[in-house]
Parts: C-alpha cells; sequence; structure tokens
C-alpha cells in the first residue's frame, strides 16, 4: 500500500545532483534553461517567488559543489529553491526514510518515503505485511510506529 510522501527536507537527496542538474545559462532573472543530465532533456527552471533570497545567496553552494546548484539551507532544513518547476526526476523521487537491520546487524532493507519496503527477506516482507495491516488500521503518526512495530519482530530501524 502506498502511503502518502511526506518530505523531512533535510536535503541529502540532492547533496549529489550537481553532476546530474546543470544549469546552460540565465535567461532571466532568476530563470534558467537547465539540463537533466541523465535523461538528456532540458527545462526552464524558474527559482520560486519565496525562495529568490536564498537562491541569491551563494556561499552554501560553493562549499557544496556536489549538489543541486537549487539547493540551500533554510534554517535546520535544506530546500529546493525551484521546487515548482524542478524536472520530473526530483518531483518522482521518495527517499528512503530508513534502513532495517537483523539482530546481528545486516541490512535486510529499506523504507522508502511512500512507506514501500525493499527487501527480498521473506521473513521480513512477513513481518511488513503485520506493520502495514497495523497502520492502515490507525494511520496517524504511521511513520513513527514502523520501527516499534519492527522491534517487536528483532528488527533495528535507522
Amino acid at each position: 500500500m502506498a502511503m502518502a510522501f511526506d518530505c523531512r527536507q533535510c536535503g541529502r537527496c540532492c547533496m549529489h545532483l550537481g553532476d546530474y542538474i546543470e544549469i546552460e545559462r540565465e535567461v532571466g532573472p532568476f530563470e534558467f534553461t537547465c539540463c537533466s543530465v541523465s535523461s538528456g532533456t532540458t527545462f526552464t527552471a524558474r527559482v520560486d517567488a519565496d525562495k529568490q533570497d536564498l537562491f541569491s545567496d551563494r556561499t552554501w553552494i560553493r562549499e557544496h559543489p556536489a549538489a543541486c546548484p537549487f539547493l540551500r539551507p533554510s534554517g535546520t532544513r535544506i530546500v529546493c529553491t525551484i521546487h515548482h518547476t524542478s524536472p520530473a526526476q526530483c518531483k518522482a523521487y521518495r527517499c528512503v526514510i530508513a534502513r532495517i537491520y537483523s539482530p546481528d546487524g545486516v541490512e535486510m532493507g529499506y523504507i522508502t518515503g511512500t512507506r514501500a519496503l525493499h527487501s527480498s527477506d521473506p521473513a521480513l516482507r512477513a513481518a511488513w505485511d503485520e506493520v502495514e495491516r497495523a497502520i492502515a488500521a490507525c494511520p496517524e503518526d504511521a511513520e513513527s510506529r514502523i520501527a516499534p512495530l519492527l522491534a517487536r519482530r528483532g528488527y533495528r530501524c535507522e
């Protein structure tokens, strides 16, 4: 069952996208022609009006040259300054919200931001079926309940 994705704005997903999103040229104030290198497609990026001040400060991006050129800090968050015009690959991305380990520390799978389990381990998949049923019965604070539910089966989430 896919659930709504809630971005934490930690920035980890975009910290190495500087090689994948290139600014080709500035075509207007806060407007750029860009290339999505992985797909070879071009797109127009417009810096969101409420993030233009963040984007104008180039200090952080100079210190993080591998990061997406449109990523900037905002308080304790790391935000996309082109959220409304970001390319399709960015809009579709869902991060890893937790990695799941066996009692002896072996990574058994991970959970993405859509709260989908990625694992080929049958025992973990069976435990996940129980987690999904529990979450579906009471979806409030679902994400915070995943680790304790899996811990009952001996798994550790990080």
